[in-house]
C-alpha cells in the first residue's frame, strides 16, 4: 500500500457548480444564507457559465489584456517563460511501474502531452528512446475535447489493464476509461464512467471498486461521493451493489483495498470524512464494517515487512501507551487483521524539535519517509528487523529540499531529488535502496551568480517567531528600493519549501527583483501543531504571521511598501486577500489567484463546505464571528486606499470557483477602485493546461509586478537624474 495522507485522500473528489445551501442540523443556532445573497449585488457572478456572467468576464479580460499584454515587456517575458517550459534539455521525470519507466511530457509539438515509457538504462542516457503509451493531443483532436490527462490506475502487480482519467478543460471532475497496455488503446466495450468526482480501484481484471457521484442521493453536501459500489464487467453501473455508505453530512466517504507492495490484498478498508481534517476508518471483518479505534486525526500509512503502519496528527493514547503527534505507529499485520482494535502497537518514529514527516514511499524491502528538519529536507529508511524497527538516514545533500521522486514495489530501486531556490534539481538513484549515484541534473535556467539565500524570523502579533526565506539579487542595496515578491500558503498543513526558481529566476531575479517565501502557521512546515494552532477560531494567526513578515522585510531594509508585492493561490489567495484588506499600507501589488474570498458564503460555492474544518461554519453565529473578522470580500470598502489588485481565476475551476475573484473585482469596480481581472476559460484549479497558456499567465503576472513595483523606482531614478 502506498503512503497516503488525509489531504491526499481528500483530493480529487467532487464539486458541483450550482449554489445550494447546506442543510442545518440545528435551526435554532444556524444562520440562513439568504441575507448574504439578498444583500450582495454581485451574486449573479456565481453563475459559472451564464451568458451575463461570461459577458462580464470577456469585458474584464479585454481590459486586462490591454493593460498587460500591450506592455512592451510582455512578449519578451512570455518567450522566455515558454523557452523554459518547452526546453528540449529538460530532465524527464519518471515513475517506476511494472510497465516501464513512465513520463508525461508536454512541449511545443505536444501541448496537451504524451504519456510515454522507456527503460532505466535508456533514461540514464542523454537521449532516451521513448514509446508512446497515450497521445492526449491526438485523442483531443479526434474527439473534439479539451482533454487534460489526469493520471491512471493499473491492476497490480503486472496487469495490463488501467483506468485512465481525463478532464475536459482542466476541471477536477473527470471521465474514466479502461485502457489496454498491450494494444495501447482504449478497450472497446470496456469499463467507462461519465464525468464525475471520485475514484476507482481494481479488485481483479473484471471487478472495480467505484466511488463516484452516481446521483444526488450519493453526493455529500460538499459535492463529494459518499458511497462505493462493486462493479463487475458486463453489468450496468446502476446495478452494481453498494458495499459501503457514509453519510450525506460527511465531507466524503468511500471504500478501498488494503494492498501491500506485492499486490496482496489483505482486506477492505473504508473511511468517513467527518471534516477535511477528521476521519473515521473501518476494516471489513467477517462481512461487517468494524470501526477502528484510532484518533480522528490519524490514518493508515502503509504496509512493510509484515507490519501495518499508522500516522497520527494528535497524541494517541492506547492503554498505558501514548504516542506523540506526528508519530508513526505499527502493529503486526496478521495480529491486527485478527483484532484491529486489540493488536499491540509499537512506535516506529517520533519527531524531534522542529521536525515533521511529509509522506514517503516503500520499495519491496523497506519504508522511506521524507522529513522536514527546520524546513530542510531529510530522508530516513526504515526496516523491521529481529522484532524491532531500525532506521538510517539517506546520504543526500545538506541544506536542500530533498525527497523521494519514485520507488519500485517490485525491487529495492528508489530515486531521490535535491534542490533549492538557486540550484537546479539533481536526481540520485539507488539500485539497492541505499548506495546513491547522481544520474541527472537539470540545466540552469537563469544566472544565479552572486545571488544569496538567507533565512530570517519575523515576530508575529502574539510573539511567535515565524521563519521566512529571502532570495536576494546580486548587488542588492539595503535601502528599501528592491522590488520584492512575498508569497506563501499557510493552510491545510501544506508546507511551502525552497525549490528551484526557474522561470521566476529568469523573469524576476535576473531583472533585479527579490523573492520571499513565508512559512506561516497553518502550514505543515513544523508538523501538525504548526497547522492546528492556526485554524478555525485562530485562523487570524496565519494572516498576522504573513503581515509580520511583510513588516520585517521592510524594517530590515530589504524593500519598502512602494516596492513590495504579494502573491498566492487558493488558500494562498485568501492569504493575500486578508493581507491587503487588513494592511493596504504595506503593499503596492497583490496577485490574488484562484482564491477563496467571500468567506461568509464560501461553504455554498464550489467545494467550500468541505473546508469547514479549516475555517469554521459561517451559518453558526459564534463561528461566523471568527470569519467575519477577516473575510476579504466584505472588507473591500470605499474608505480604504488599496493598491491596484490583480485577480486571476479560471472558468474551469470547479474547486474554489471563479466567482470569488469575480465578485471581488466587481465590488472594487463599484467602489471606483483600481484593479485588474483575468479569467482563463480552461485550466482548472491548477492553472494553465499547456505550456503556451502557462507562459502567457506567467508573463502577465510579471508585467503587472514590474508595472507596480519596478516602474515607480525607474521613474524616481529618472527624476533624480534630471535634478
Amino acid at each position: 500500500m502506498k503512503f497516503t495522507s488525509m489531504q491526499a485522500l481528500a483530493a480529487g473528489l467532487a464539486l458541483a457548480t450550482a449554489v445550494s445551501p447546506l442543510d442545518a442540523q440545528d435551526s435554532n443556532t444556524v444562520l440562513e444564507p439568504e441575507y448574504e445573497a439578498e444583500n450582495d449585488p454581485f451574486i449573479w457572478l456565481e453563475e459559472t457559465r451564464s451568458d451575463r456572467a461570461l459577458e462580464w468576464v470577456r469585458g474584464e479580460n479585454a481590459k486586462t489584456e490591454e493593460a498587460l499584454q500591450s506592455d512592451p515587456r510582455f512578449e519578451e517575458l512570455k518567450a522566455e517563460a515558454l523557452a523554459i517550459y518547452n526546453a528540449d534539455d529538460r530532465v524527464p521525470s519518471i515513475s517506476f511501474t511494472h510497465y516501464g519507466r513512465v513520463n508525461f511530457w508536454q512541449d511545443a509539438d505536444n501541448p496537451k502531452g504524451i504519456l510515454r515509457r522507456t527503460t532505466m538504462e535508456s533514461w540514464r542516457t542523454d537521449d532516451p528512446q521513448w514509446e508512446t503509451i497515450l497521445d492526449i493531443d491526438a485523442l483531443a483532436a479526434a474527439e473534439g475535447k479539451e482533454w487534460v490527462y489526469g493520471g491512471m490506475t493499473c491492476l497490480p502487480p503486472d496487469g495490463t489493464r488501467c483506468m485512465v482519467y481525463l478532464s475536459d478543460g482542466g476541471k477536477d471532475a473527470r471521465v474514466v476509461r479502461e485502457f489496454d497496455l498491450e494494444t495501447l488503446d482504449f478497450v472497446e466495450g470496456g469499463f467507462e464512467l461519465e464525468e464525475s468526482q471520485g475514484s476507482v480501484s481494481w479488485l481483479d481484471r473484471d471487478t472495480l471498486l467505484v466511488s463516484r457521484n452516481f446521483n444526488e442521493d450519493t453526493t455529500t453536501e460538499s459535492f463529494y461521493p459518499f458511497t462505493t459500489r462493486l462493479w463487475k464487467r458486463g453489468t450496468a453501473i446502476e446495478d452494481a451493489p453498494e458495499i459501503f455508505r457514509g453519510e450525506k453530512s460527511d465531507v466524503s466517504s468511500g471504500a478501498y483495498l488494503l494492498r501491500d507492495g506485492e499486490a496482496t490484498i489483505h482486506g477492505r478498508m473504508a473511511y468517513r470524512g467527518l471534516s477535511f481534517h477528521e476521519r473515521t476508518y473501518f476494516f471489513e471483518k467477517d462481512g461487517e464494517w468494524l470501526q477502528l479505534d484510532i484518533p480522528k486525526k490519524a490514518n493508515p500509512y502503509g504496509i512493510i515487512d509484515g507490519q501495518i503502519l499508522f500516522s497520527t496528527d494528535v497524541d494517541w493514547t492506547r492503554g498505558e501507551q501514548t504516542f506523540p503527534a506526528d508519530a508513526i505507529v505499527a502493529a503486526d499485520l496478521e495480529e491486527w487483521k485478527a483484532d484491529p482494535n486489540g493488536a499491540d502497537l509499537t512506535l516506529v518514529w517520533a519527531p524531534g524539535e522542529r521536525q515533521t514527516k511529509r509522506g514517503g514511499a516503500n520499495t519491496k524491502s523497506s519504508m522511506y519517509v521524507n522529513l522536514l528538519d527546520n524546513v530542510r529536507g531529510k530522508v530516513l529508511k526504515f526496516d523491521y528487523e529481529d522484532g524491532a524497527w531500525v532506521s538510517r538516514e539517506i546520504d543526500l545533500p545538506d541544506n536542500a529540499t530533498t525527497g523521494i521522486t519514485t520507488a519500485s514495489d517490485e525491487t529495492d530501486e528508489i530515486m531521490f531529488a535535491a534542490t533549492d531556490f538557486l540550484t537546479p534539481t539533481r536526481w540520485f538513484y539507488a539500485e539497492d535502496g541505499v548506495t546513491l549515484e547522481q544520474v541527472k541534473e537539470s540545466p540552469s535556467r537563469f544566472d544565479a551568480e552572486g545571488m544569496d539565500i538567507e533565512q530570517y524570523e519575523a515576530t508575529s502579533k502574539d510573539g511567535t517567531k515565524i521563519p521566512y526565506f529571502i532570495v536576494k539579487p546580486e548587488g542588492m542595496v539595503m535601502d528599501g528600493s528592491t522590488p520584492t515578491l512575498l508569497t506563501g500558503y499557510g493552510g491545510f498543513q501544506v508546507p511551502r519549501l525552497p525549490g528551484y526558481l526557474d522561470s521566476t529566476g529568469k523573469l524576476w531575479l535576473e531583472r533585479g527583483g527579490a523573492y520571499v517565501l513565508g512559512n506561516m502557521r497553518g502550514g505543515g512546515e513544523f508538523g501538525p501543531q504548526w497547522h492546528q494552532t492556526a485554524i478555525r477560531e485562530n485562523k487570524q494567526r496565519t494572516w498576522d504571521d504573513f503581515i509580520a513578515i511583510a513588516e520585517d522585510i521592510q524594517a530590515r531594509g530589504f524593500t519598502s511598501a512602494e516596492h513590495l508585492g504579494i502573491q498566492g493561490g487558493s488558500q494562498g489567495g485568501l492569504l493575500v486577500g486578508t493581507a491587503f484588506t487588513q494592511r493596504p499600507d504595506l503593499f503596492n501589488a497583490a496577485i490574488v489567484q484562484i482564491p477563496l474570498f467571500d468567506m461568509l458564503r464560501y461553504h455554498l460555492i464550489g467545494r467550500g463546505a468541505s473546508w469547514i474544518g479549516e475555517y469554521g461554519d459561517p451559518r453558526i453565529p459564534e463561528q461566523r464571528e471568527w470569519i467575519e473578522g477577516y473575510s476579504p470580500y466584505q472588507k473591500l470598502t470605499k474608505d480604504k486606499d488599496f493598491p491596484r489588485i490583480y485577480y486571476v481565476t479560471s472558468t474551469a475551476d470547479d474547486r474554489t470557483h471563479p466567482s470569488h475573484g469575480r465578485k471581488a473585482a466587481a465590488r472594487m469596480a463599484a467602489n471606483g477602485q483600481d484593479y485588474l481581472y483575468y479569467e482563463d476559460m480552461t485550466g482548472g484549479h491548477s492553472g494553465g493546461v499547456d505550456n503556451e497558456q502557462r507562459a502567457k499567465l506567467q508573463a502577465m503576472q510579471w508585467v503587472y509586478l514590474m508595472q507596480q513595483l519596478m516602474d515607480a523606482r525607474a521613474e524616481g531614478a529618472e527624476a533624480a537624474g534630471a535634478e
